[in-house]
């Protein structure tokens, strides 16, 4: 036996082999206990790995938490600057310390947006590091994708303008913003609403989640547009800064230039009034006063010439196919009398090839008049007479209400469905309600109208029975709690 045959710790080739072969049964041994060790319950590794694991879902959960959170603050930050906004325009006052809450609100918002989408992509400064790991390819979970948002959709215009069954709208002093007092009434009234109100002025620009809300719901949005600032109180006539003159010079092309782009860029549908009770003397964009002189520089003619030009703009940036334009005066009955006539209300028409509906403001509201009957055609019958002899085109009320004062809304709302379920009223394709309660002067007496559907258990119940009535032709979905 050679030297070479020989290990230097056996000395002999006998023992080296047994040697050799106790070593490999002692690391047997130690592979065995090694294994049982480590997945012992009662092995300290154990709880040590499960720890580990623990800790890592409660990172997870703690950032599901927090964006939990975050998207509930965004919410309630919304809510805040919509009612906010609609509290100023129901004012009609506006001073520097409003603005800046409106800012402050709106930078809160952003900021909250913010975080929700940082919390949501795994950014977090409180979440603790991972210890580094070499994950086992048969165990490692690949990520799951995000969900695709579901695409918005609308019905194609055709179908909008010519609808098969009437519209019910209201307007709300936050939606289509917060749905909250929306739902609220609708949910008392048992039917959902399928046209949701709303305004906006010239100092704004496009809201496209107005639209993108609404429709969500599968609500057609109809925005009540007009030519000065949102803020402007309902009896300020005089706009220096929105005169028609300007609007045709061109003062204000680049902003309806650059709204129709937005509507055309959000790709959905919706109606717009376009500076509506046109026929009255309370609105910047009127062009006389009952004795003939001039509103806020406007001449006669011009009204019309405005609405061409808007529509223009709007057709040369492909808006007009996602715009259903409502012309839309006040009803006659309290104007002055040379605004009654209806050579008057034809002068103010731009065109059955410029409208898509016709409609009408009106109210049961005091003063009340001797003669005066609380019914839909006392209401309405003059002004509807005026219309149809100037267009056939499909009638929306556009805004209407009835005031508790004087006890007469429960009578006036049975008049007016039972008016709808008649054959001669077909061509009216429904209203939208002002439900809201207004505080006011009506001949300078300070009085509050409370224009609201459920003002009273009475107007409420009349409401009900009217709109559910197959009648009157709403095919509402029922609203339920």
């Amino acid at each position: 036996m050679s030297k070479s045959s020989r290990t230097w710790w056996a000395p002999t080739a006998a023992n080296a082999r047994r040697t050799a072969i106790g070593a490999i049964a002692i690391g047997l041994c130690l592979a065995i206990v090694s294994f049982f060790v480590w997945n012992s319950p009662g092995s300290p590794i154990s709880p040590a790995a499960t720890i580990a694991r623990a800790e890592t879902s409660a990172v997870e959960q703690r950032l599901v938490d927090q964006r939990a959170e975050l998207l509930a603050s965004v919410v309630e930050l919304r809510g805040q600057l919509a009612t906010a906004q609609a509290t100023l325009r129901e004012s009609g006052a506006q001073s520097t310390k409003d603005n800046e809450t409106i800012v402050a609100l709106s930078e809160r918002v952003a900021a909250a947006e913010r975080a929700a989408a940082s919390a949501g992509s795994g950014e977090s400064n409180s979440a603790p590091a991972a210890k580094p790991s070499t994950p086992k390819p048969s165990t490692t979970k690949k990520p799951t994708p995000s969900a695709t948002p579901a695409p918005i959709v609308a019905p194609a215009m055709s179908e909008l303008v010519d609808p098969e069954s009437r519209y019910f709208g209201l307007y709300t002093s936050q939606a289509p913003f917060n749905f909250a007092t929306y739902d609220d009434t609708a949910t008392k009234i048992g039917a959902s609403p399928n046209v949701v109100g709303y305004f906006g002025g010239w100092d704004e620009a496009f809201r496209p989640t107005a639209v993108t809300a609404a429709w969500k719901r599968d609500t057609m949005p109809i925005l009540t547009w007009e030519s000065r600032p949102i803020g402007s109180a309902n009896d300020q006539i005089i706009e220096p800064d929105y005169e028609l003159p300007d609007i045709l010079a061109g003062n204000f092309d680049d902003y309806i230039h650059q709204y129709a782009k937005d509507i055309a860029a959000t790709g959905l549908p919706l109606g717009i009034r376009f500076n509506h009770e046109m026929n009255g003397v309370w609105y910047p964009w009127a062009e006389v006063t009952g004795s003939g002189a001039p509103i806020n520089g406007n001449s006669p003619g011009q009204f019309v010439e405005v609405w061409k030009h808007v529509h223009e703009i709007f057709e040369q940036e492909g808006a007009n196919d996602l715009v259903a334009w409502i012309w839309s005066p006040n009803i006659i009955n309290n104007l002055p009398k040379t605004h009654k006539t209806p050579e008057y209300l034809a002068a103010l028409y731009p065109g059955d090839e410029y409208v898509d509906w016709v409609g009408l403001s009106g109210y049961l509201r005091p003063p009340y008049k001797e003669d005066q009957t609380f019914s839909f055609d006392y209401t309405f019958k003059q002004s509807l007479d005026q219309l149809r002899n100037l267009t056939d085109k499909p009638i929306f009320l556009a805004e209407i209400g009835a005031s508790e004062t004087g006890g007469h809304k429960v009578k006036w709302i049975e008049s007016l469905f039972a008016a709808l379920a008649k054959p001669e009223n077909e061509d009216i394709i429904g209203f939208a309600w002002f439900n809201l309660a207004i505080t006011s002067y009506v001949e300078g007496e300070r009085a509050t109208n409370d224009w609201r559907i459920d003002s009273r258990a009475d107007s409420l119940a009349a409401f009900t029975k009217g709109i559910t009535n197959p009648a009157t032709d709403f095919a509402l979905v029922p609203k339920v709690k």
